[in-house]
């Protein structure tokens, strides 16, 4: 199941940051809840209220028991990052590299 969460937080970020908001790892390890779209961006114009989007682990949803969300509980967390701006070109061609086009897995075992 997926929930939508409000924190009852609303941030003010200075331009040039954003927010990340990432799971809890004993929320996830202790009951198999975790954050969708992790990290999720809160950008520095954003003035609403924050909210989480959560769910449950498929494979303990059903051994878990329910968890209810109360007033004051911690069910993510966040952290306030500089960005870079970059301008996008348009290429025929980019460099070489060792790893080239080798896609997931392809620089380790």
């Amino acid at each position: 199941e997926r929930k939508l969460i409000k924190t009852g937080l609303f941030l003010e970020i200075p331009e040039g940051y954003e927010a990340q908001v990432r799971p809890r790892s004993g929320l996830a390890l202790k009951n198999g809840i975790t954050v969708l779209n992790s990290p999720g961006t809160i950008d520095a114009d954003y003035r609403g209220s924050v909210k989480v989007k959560l769910t449950c682990d498929i494979d303990t949803a059903d051994t878990m028991p329910p968890l209810f969300v109360r007033p004051g509980d911690r069910v993510a967390q966040a952290i306030i990052l500089p960005y870079e701006k970059v301008e996008f070109i348009e290429a025929d061609e980019l460099t070489d590299t060792a790893r080239g086009t080798g896609g997931f897995g392809s620089t380790g075992q």
